[in-house]
């Protein structure tokens, strides 16, 4: 599974030590590879896309190939972020994946609403959660097609 997934950035947006620990390891015990950039909040998301600096003002090398985007996020919340990513055009096509532990159902229509690609649930159990990681690295890193960069 480290072949293609190597080169292919993971964008985790996550408050919460705990989980960031938590997913580095699921990661890891699954041998995914790819850098991973951890931002702790949303506002630190939102520079990490459109500040001085940014990605989507760097280039398209910088941008990720997924978000993992929780949803109750300091300064700025989840669902801000993923409107701000999706109403740019250098960064309305990155897969963005709600990880989250709501289980509120408006969450869930306001992510579908404003694009997310997937919704997921994170486990509580962390072999259930090592086998979503798995799932996650298998699908979003190597069988997903990326869309071509803006003005290809």
């Amino acid at each position: 599974m480290s072949g293609k997934m190597k080169s292919r950035k993971i964008l985790l947006v996550e408050d919460n030590p705990d989980d960031v620990e938590l997913t580095l390891r699921a990661f890891k015990k699954n041998a995914i590879l790819n850098d991973i950039v951890v931002v702790r909040d949303g506002a630190e998301a939102l520079d990490y896309f459109f500040g001085p600096h940014g990605c989507a003002v760097v280039g398209h090398n910088d941008i990720p190939a997924v978000v993992l985007l929780d949803l109750k996020l300091p300064k700025v919340d989840g669902i801000e972020v993923l409107r701000r990513i999706r109403a740019d055009e250098r960064t309305k096509f990155v897969p963005v994946v709600i990880l989250t532990s709501s289980k509120d159902q408006k969450d869930v229509l306001a992510g579908y609403s404003l694009g997310c690609n997937s919704y997921i649930r994170k486990p509580v159990d962390f072999n259930q959660f090592i086998e979503a990681a798995r799932q996650l690295g298998l699908y979003w890193l190597m069988l997903n097609e990326l869309p071509p960069e803006p003005g290809t």
